[in-house]
C-alpha cells in the first residue's frame, strides 16, 4: 500500500490494482470541472510537467472518444485514446483504450469555493499496476500541480 499525506494531499494503493490521490483545489467544482471538459482548458493541464498536448478528437459523451498526443520534453510522442463512460458536473470516468489500461475516475466533491479532487486509476491487473505505479503517482502529483496553476489562470 502506497501512502503519502499532506496538507492538501493524499495518495493511497487502496484496491489491490488502483490508485488514488485526493487533492483539495482552491477553486469551485464547477471551475474544476470546466477544467476538466473544455478541451481549450484541458490540453493546457494535462499530463507531467513538460508535456504538452495535441488534441484529434474529443467527443464528451458517454461512449465518446478523447483521443490526442502527448508531447514529451524528451521529443517523445504519445499517442492516447480515451472512451468517456460517465459525464457529470460530479464526475468524470474513462477508459484508456491503449497501453497502459486503467479506468480513470474523477470525482469532484463541492466544498463551496474549494472542490476535493479525488483521481482513481484502476489498472487491469498487477503487473501493469506494479509497472506504472512508480511512474504514476509522480506524474499524478505534477498533472494535479498544473491543474492547480491552470484553475488560478482561469479564476483572473
Amino acid at each position: 500500500m502506497t501512502e503519502k499525506h499532506a496538507a492538501n494531499n493524499e495518495i493511497i494503493a487502496t484496491e489491490e490494482y488502483e490508485l488514488v490521490t485526493t487533492r483539495l483545489m482552491n477553486a469551485s467544482s464547477t471551475l474544476v470541472c470546466e477544467a476538466w471538459t473544455i478541451p481549450e482548458h484541458l490540453a493546457q493541464w494535462w499530463g507531467p510537467n513538460g508535456f504538452t498536448n495535441t488534441f484529434h478528437e474529443f467527443d464528451l459523451r458517454p461512449g465518446g472518444i478523447w483521443e490526442f498526443v502527448m508531447h514529451g520534453p524528451n521529443g517523445m510522442n504519445y499517442d492516447n485514446k480515451s472512451e468517456f463512460v460517465e459525464i457529470g458536473p460530479e464526475r468524470i470516468v474513462l477508459r484508456h483504450l491503449c497501453a497502459p489500461h486503467y479506468q480513470l475516475t474523477a470525482t469532484f466533491e463541492d466544498l463551496g469555493s474549494k472542490t476535493r479532487l479525488t483521481w482513481r486509476q484502476l489498472f487491469e491487473n498487477a503487473g501493469v499496476f506494479n509497472a506504472i505505479k512508480k511512474i504514476a503517482v509522480p506524474a499524478n502529483e505534477q498533472n494535479l500541480d498544473r491543474l492547480e496553476a491552470h484553475l488560478q489562470k482561469m479564476s483572473v
